[in-house]
């Protein structure tokens, strides 16, 4: 295969791939607690028989944007936003323990305290049930309190406490679902330090117009890709042209 060819075909591909990591952070830049991917290219050489006169270019998963989002208040008694570092643990569907910063809680039909997307909340022995109440908060250090039925303002009684954990962000990975999760696996141990702003929701850190720039940037360089192939097929027409007259 000719080597230009080769290579303005493997940027045009990876270019396709960067377009799709941008295109999901743009889809999602309205979406609660929502981490960004970061995407890179890398250049190789092109490797095989001759000289390594070639370089092409490998889109590469950069990691996460763990800038923080804005906080905005709510109002609402299950709306929390994580203040700072640190993560709510969530039980994902395969069972194992997760981290969000979607904070847009609920109660499911069952009495479990879930996050939008349906996910159970963690407590301090799995996921937190909460029994029929007046009135529920949850205190900075995610301690969930409720006022049971019947009761007065004055009782509150105590029923679990919201998992925060503050793993290093360098073990850090995104899941397939959108969850993050330490790398390979595997639980972290809730850190005390960390709290918790009631009323409040964390929005994306996406910049829908940084987005926006760096789509039409890929777009031009996709298409000088396909430029490129062409200038290769036209080369590769008239050197055929010229042999035939040979």
């Amino acid at each position: 295969m000719d080597h230009m060819l080769y290579v303005a075909m493997s940027g045009a591909a990876q270019i396709m791939q960067a377009q799709a990591a941008n295109t999901h952070n743009l889809a999602n830049a309205n979406t609660t607690g929502f981490r960004a991917d970061l995407a890179a290219f890398q250049s190789m050489p092109l490797t095989g028989p001759g000289l390594p006169s070639r370089i092409y270019p490998v889109e590469q998963n950069a990691g996460l944007d763990l800038s923080p989002g804005a906080i905005t208040a709510t109002g609402r008694e299950l709306d929390i936003a994580v203040n700072g570092n640190g993560w709510i643990a969530v039980q994902a569907e395969d069972g194992s323990e997760a981290y969000t910063r979607d904070g847009n809680l609920r109660i499911s039909a069952n009495g479990l305290l879930e996050t939008a997307t349906g996910h159970p909340v963690l407590g301090n022995g799995g996921p937190i049930a909460i029994p029929p109440a007046e009135k529920m908060e949850i205190g900075a250090d995610g301690t969930v309190s409720i006022r049971p039925l019947g009761q007065t303002a004055a009782t509150l009684a105590v029923v679990d406490r919201i998992k925060l954990v503050a793993p290093p962000v360098e073990s850090l990975e995104k899941r397939s679902d959108g969850l993050i999760q330490v790398q390979g696996g595997g639980s972290s141990a809730a850190d005390a330090g960390v709290r918790v702003l009631t009323g409040s929701l964390e929005s994306s850190n996406v910049n829908a117009i940084e987005s926006m720039v760096n789509m039409i940037t890929l777009a031009r360089q996709y298409e000088m890709q396909v430029k490129l192939m062409n200038t290769a097929q036209s080369n590769d027409a008239a050197a055929t042209q010229i042999m035939r007259l040979a």
